[in-house]
């Protein structure tokens, strides 16, 4: 059998001849990628020109079939489905270890469906986050289990929000905790994104705000991060901008601006529009209201802003605010009469000193979760008010919070303060 010629033009086929199987390299087993590879393990001296022989043979078998096709099942002695069927009834506490086990369930739990399932099937399990601000100036953050009724340790903050001041928190999606804006002690005012996913227990970065901005209003309706008002250095300082931000097109978008510059120290959304209260150019009281159907801001002054205190929340269409300064009173707005009536009371009142002052109103689950300073936590049950819960009250706490409690009431003492709290779902 005679050699390919060398003068042949590119890309000339050239049809194998018929030969004996042992010497013809064709037969060769077919994960060699080469002719060359494959002719030190045939003998004879003849050459068998094989164009057909594909040098990506290899790689086609490690395609993503092939590597789904023979992978390891999930739980072994179990198809995939029933393995799933297992490991989502896995309480919450315990997916940071299941993280661990492998590369396959670790992807698993970093993934949508397995959350989507747990949360069509009702298994998905709320936790209250906390960021606080020690008497250092050192930003901290832990997660409450009102399951297992225990505070879980989480990665650090990154560092260039580890002392920020005036930033903002959303949670998106259900399960990303975002902290935006702010101003950096050495750099100022600055418009930095970054999440935390609660799937991963990591943090990210995200496309960063249109403007640099501190001490603003924010919130989340139809899982959009809306962005208003604040601070920046400059011109002017306080500012009348705002901007949206949409997580499916990771995008921010300008939207219409405010009536009058203002920087916030109070938003709840209520009734599909988004309330604020702040401060203007002049330190004078403003209040708007944000629709973003008609994309339009609005000046009000009715009953409700006229009796709005913070910390506020809605839940199932109605409004709560709190009415004392430990949080154990409740108030609830009826937009029939356009006042705030009395809603519960606890009857068991903490006293009135920093340490003991309600810093966060949330809705956990189908209850209200009241958040103090020193890291205490009420429940209370919105179908029957007169139910009140202290969960990590300082005279009935388990061994590990009472030890997180003191720790954190000795290192930061009566300074310490929550900055924000948020609810994440997994």
């Amino acid at each position: 059998m005679e050699q390919q010629s060398s003068k042949a033009p590119r890309g000339f086929r050239v049809q194998a001849p018929l030969v004996e199987s042992v010497s013809c390299y064709c037969k060769v087993d077919s994960g060699l990628k080469t002719v060359a590879e494959a002719r030190k393990f045939v003998p004879g001296s003849k050459l068998c020109i094989q164009p057909d022989i594909n040098p990506n043979a290899h790689k086609k078998k490690n395609s993503r079939r092939e590597r789904a096709r023979f992978q390891p099942p999930l739980l072994p002695g179990l198809p995939d489905d029933l393995a799933i069927a297992c490991l989502i009834r896995v309480p919450r506490a315990e997916h940071q270890k299941l993280r661990l086990v492998c590369k396959r369930w670790y992807r698993l739990l970093a993934g949508n469906f397995f959350y989507s399932l747990r949360k069509s099937l009702g298994m998905a399990e709320e936790w209250a986050y906390v960021i606080k601000r020690d008497r250092d100036g050192k930003i901290s953050w832990n997660a409450f289990d009102p399951v297992y009724q225990l505070w879980q340790p989480l990665p650090p903050v990154p560092r260039e929000y580890s002392e920020a001041l005036g930033f903002g928190c959303a949670v998106l999606s259900g399960c990303h905790l975002y902290l935006f804006g702010g101003k950096d002690p050495l750099r100022g005012s600055t418009k930095r994104v970054i999440f935390y996913s609660a799937r991963t227990n990591k943090w990210h970065r995200a496309p960063d705000m249109l403007r640099n901005r501190h001490c603003f209003g924010s919130c989340v309706i139809n899982n959009c991060l809306y962005v208003a008002g604040g601070e920046c250095e400059g011109s002017p300082r306080t500012l009348r901008s705002a901007e949206v931000y949409d997580p499916n097109r990771k995008r921010w978008s300008v939207i219409s601006d405010m009536s009058t510059a203002m920087m916030p120290y109070i938003g709840v959304v209520y009734d599909g529009n988004w309330f604020l209260r702040g401060l203007g150019s002049h330190r004078e009281v403003r209040n708007e209201a944000y629709d973003p159907e008609t994309n339009t801001w609005t000046p009000i002054s009715n009953g409700m802003v006229s009796g709005w205190r913070n910390p506020s929340t809605s839940l199932d269409g109605r409004l709560y605010a709190l009415d004392c300064r430990d949080g154990c009173k409740l108030r609830v707005y009826d937009g029939a009469t356009d006042t705030w009536n009395k809603f519960a009371d606890s009857k068991l009142h903490l006293g009135s000193s920093h340490a003991l002052e309600a810093a966060a109103l949330v809705p956990l689950g189908r209850r209200l979760c009241i958040v103090r300073n020193n890291m205490s936590i009420s429940l209370v049950d919105v179908s029957n008010p007169h139910l009140w819960e202290n969960i990590a009250g300082r005279g009935n706490l388990k061994t590990l919070v009472t030890n997180l409690w003191s720790s954190l009431a000795g290192r930061g003492g009566l300074k310490s303060h929550i900055v924000h709290c948020q609810v994440l779902q997994a």
